[in-house]
């Protein structure tokens, strides 16, 4: 299917501008079909050709193409000259594939959704593939599928702020502040977000959920050709999610994904289930038998009377508030992370006000928004230490939650890794 791409690419000087998962699997996959003209552009050194060290972003200019990985932020330079060039895997499969592609993104919920549609997918027993941001490069699997085929992508800003094309069916669940690391302001965040229905046409389809404001007017800005369809948890009826009409799931059905985010989550799937007019009995069938992704409002057990949940996903204050509302019975929270320039005030305000007995404060947002919490407050340099913690002042009976409000990049790998680490000590006596 990619034969066209192959040729068009084989005439060009390219370079894959960033070595990780992504720009390996896009090499590994180029020179599989015998494109050799490659250069790698890392600030790290590989074991490939390329150019390496602090000016790893100098001399772009003189390719034809550039492949971007997502992680690579161009906000400190002048991209005048090589906007045109701009490319990444997500791009590529856009143009070039004929597959059935549904996109998924938004600041939060969007692993969630991505995975809850590919279930009631694969429960319809179609030929469907999860990509993307969830942790699966595009280029992994460009061999395996077809012009039959659904690819279920998340999609993250990062990968859609350069893009041209958008997806045969685009879901934005919810826009918030975020990222402003790599994007410098949020406009810029906003807009790459947005490009999931910039390009569509009319045969293409825009959901989107009404309920967040900041998504809503950005949306309703856009000139959006596709068929636009607004979701909301409002327009739940007598507790049932009722699609064209029709009611298709009750919400007091037992589901592990809790919260009216989730909630929404559900409806948005449920709705791009509708457009590929699927079994809506094996839809909730899949729902019924979907397990919470790791690290997000997971389950990590009771011990000593006090029950854990792993929220390490959270990198946002809305992500947390979420948790807590769905959760209900939170004593104590673990917050805190890398400090990206987020505003905390609404979260501040939430604990304040909420029924959170402790707040155990890590590096760095959570010493940043200490001493505005009018809560019982604990300092923690570590994460061992915070758990320590959270095990003497949780009362017997209730929830000590880790939800960081941020990214975990200031300590850990990623969130992966911090979740982990949070069940490993948890766990231990």
């Amino acid at each position: 299917m990619f034969d066209k791409m192959i040729e068009d690419l084989k005439n060009k000087k390219i370079c894959i501008l960033g070595f990780g998962k992504e720009g390996e699997s896009t090499y590994n996959y180029l020179t599989k079909h015998g494109i050799t003209n490659i250069k790698v552009h890392d600030k790290l050194p590989k074991d490939v050709d390329g150019v390496y060290g602090d000016n790893y972003l100098d001399n772009l200019n003189s390719y034809d193409i550039i492949i971007k990985s997502p992680g690579i932020s161009l906000k400190d330079i002048d991209i005048t000259d090589i906007k045109d060039k701009l490319s990444s895997e997500l791009e590529l499969l856009l143009e070039y594939s004929n597959s059935k592609i549904i996109g998924i993104t938004g600041s939060k919920g969007k692993s969630t959704t991505t995975s809850l549609i590919y279930e009631m997918l694969k429960a319809n027993g179609l030929d469907t593939y999860l990509l993307g941001n969830i942790g699966i490069p595009i280029f992994d699997y460009l061999d395996s599928f077809n012009e039959n085929s659904y690819l279920v992508i998340e999609m993250a800003g990062l990968q859609l702020e350069y893009v041209k094309h958008s997806p045969h069916i685009g879901v934005i669940t919810n826009l918030y502040e975020e990222h402003l690391d790599h994007f410098g302001t949020l406009d810029k965040y906003y807009n790459a977000k947005l490009n999931m229905f910039r390009y569509q046409t009319s045969n293409d389809y825009a959901i989107y959920t009404k309920d967040n404001d900041t998504l809503a007017n950005c949306v309703e800005k856009l000139n959006v050709k596709s068929n636009m369809i607004k979701t909301s948890i409002k327009d739940i009826v007598d507790d049932y999610i009722v699609i064209n009409g029709e009611k298709v799931y009750n919400i007091n059905n037992k589901r592990t994904l809790l919260g009216k985010h989730n909630l929404s989550n559900i409806i948005n799937a449920l709705n791009v289930c509708s457009i590929l007019n699927l079994d809506m009995n094996k839809c909730v069938m899949a729902l019924t038998n979907f397990k919470t992704l790791p690290h997000r409002m997971e389950l990590v057990g009771t011990y000593d009377g006090i029950t854990y949940y792993d929220d390490a996903i959270a990198t946002i204050p809305e992500a947390t508030i979420d948790c807590i509302d769905a959760l209900k019975n939170v004593d104590t929270l673990i917050t805190g992370g890398k400090d990206r320039g987020i505003d905390y005030q609404i979260l501040i305000d939430y604990l304040n006000n909420s029924n959170v007995s402790n707040v155990i404060c890590m590096p760095e947002t959570g010493f940043k928004i200490e001493n505005s919490i009018t809560k019982k407050t604990y300092h923690a340099d570590t994460l061992e230490n915070a758990c320590e913690i959270a095990k003497k002042v949780t009362k017997k009976g209730y929830i000590c939650l880790l939800s960081p409000s941020a990214s975990s990049y200031n300590q850990f790998k990623n969130f992966e890794e911090k979740g982990n680490f949070f069940q490993k000590y948890v766990k231990s006596e």
